[in-house]
Order: C-alpha cells, then structure tokens, then sequence
C-alpha cells in the first residue's frame, strides 16, 4: 500500500494541477475571435485528452521517481511538468501565442529529454509519453499555426 501513496499523490498533483489551469485559463471570446487553421479540433477533445495524458504523465513519473528520486530523468520529468502548467496561463491568461510558442517548443525538448533519459531505467515510463509527445507536436503546429494566420 505504501508502494501505491506516492502514485497517488503523483496522480492528484498532476491531473489536479491541470484540471485547475485548465479552469482558470479557459479559451474565452479572445480566443473565439483568432483565425486557427483547418485543422484545429473541437473545443470538447481537449478535456478528455489532457486528463488521459495527465494520468499518463504522472504515472511515468511516478515509475521513475520509485527507482531514482533524483538525477536527469526526474528533473526532466519536473521540468516538462512546469512548462506544461506554464503554456495554458502564456496562451490564454496573457494572449500571447508567440510566447506560448517558445515555450511549447521547449516543453516538446523536455519530453524528449525525459524520453531519452528514462530509457535505461524503465521503458514503460517512456512508452507512457509517447501520445503526449505526439499530443504536444501536433499542439506545436496548431499554437504556430495561429502564430502565422494572427
């Protein structure tokens, strides 16, 4: 049972964390009124998806901080967290797509930091982020998409 605490917490932390960003940064008439390109999704996919991939996230986390709490792989893993959390209030709060831009690029270059620093410990972690990095390259072309029409 201790072994699952941790898990848990992760799970809370995260999920919680960006359930609640979610909530404060929602797309408003700002957002409304952007040009965004053929491809954008409907507004209803975001939910679900960012709560799989939360899941996911902290549960790769979760796997790799039970081997190593510290090291390269943790902090990658802390990194791409803080820089997910971080793009919502940039985009939204801020009205700032050309920002957010700079910072979707980075968090795509922690998830593959992490990805790459994990392999050796434990590959499970590293499949779990697999669909969040093909989640966040696809957010990339959409987040410089409206950079570009706007």
């Amino acid at each position: 049972m201790a072994r699952y605490l941790p898990l848990l917490l992760f799970i809370v932390a995260v999920a919680g964390g960006g359930a609640l960003i979610g909530a404060g940064t929602a797309p408003g008439e700002w957002y409304a009124a952007l040009e965004k390109p053929w491809f954008n999704p409907p507004g209803w996919i975001f939910g679900p998806v960012w709560t799989l991939l939360y899941v996911m996230i902290a549960v790769a986390g979760w796997r790799i901080w039970m081997r190593r709490r510290t090291g390269g792989a943790m902090t990658a893993w802390w990194l791409q967290l803080g820089l997910n959390f971080l793009w919502s209030p940039v985009f939204f709060a801020l009205q700032s797509p050309g920002m957010a831009l700079l910072i979707i690029v980075s968090l795509l270059a922690a998830i593959v930091a992490f990805m790459r620093l994990a392999w050796d410990q434990d590959r499970g972690a590293v499949w779990l982020f697999v669909p969040y990095l093909a989640w966040v390259s696809f957010a990339t072309l959409l987040n410089g998409s409206i950079v570009w029409l706007n």
